[in-house]
């Protein structure tokens, strides 16, 4: 095999999927990045981009939430509900990542500080989350389905 075939075929993998990492696990820290700093960030195009078209959220007290728009919908209400309010610590510890083909799924601890306007005591939560993540045809992850529950400081 000549060596211009061969480097062609070394290549190849970063061209059909550039910025693609090695491996699902590597992928998934990013996406993890992604989806911490986009909370942090309070920037719901930014966190929508991460779900998938068909996910579900289910959050304590609240019917299931399904479909990307409704999702976006229901985010975006309550950012405007909360004029001011600025998120200043978002740390997600994910364990026990378990990656099945296009699937994937991990849970985590969640601590969020958000900072009221006018100089409010801030509000300091902790949770457990479970995420079920499916990689899209486009070969980026995407939440499906995203459980989260209130917790306890550990």
């Amino acid at each position: 095999m000549s060596r211009h075939i061969l480097l062609l075929l070394v290549l190849a993998p970063a061209f059909v999927c550039p910025g693609r990492a090695a491996n699902p696990e590597q992928e998934i820290d990013v996406f993890n990045r992604d989806f911490r700093d986009a909370t942090l960030r309070m920037d719901n195009a930014a966190a929508m981009a991460l779900w998938d078209d068909e996910g579900v959220t289910l959050l304590p007290g609240l019917a299931p939430i399904e479909g990307k728009k409704t999702i976006a919908k229901w985010l975006d209400d309550v950012v405007a509900r909360m004029p001011g309010y600025r998120v200043t610590v978002q740390e997600n510890s994910f364990h026990d990542l378990q990656v099945s083909g296009e699937w994937a799924s991990e849970w985590g601890t969640t601590h969020q500080v958000v900072q009221p306007p006018d100089g409010k005591p801030a509000i300091d939560t902790w949770g457990k989350i479970l995420l079920v993540l499916h990689r899209d045809h486009d070969g980026r992850w995407r939440i499906r389905e995203e459980m989260w529950t209130q917790g306890t400081k550990p």
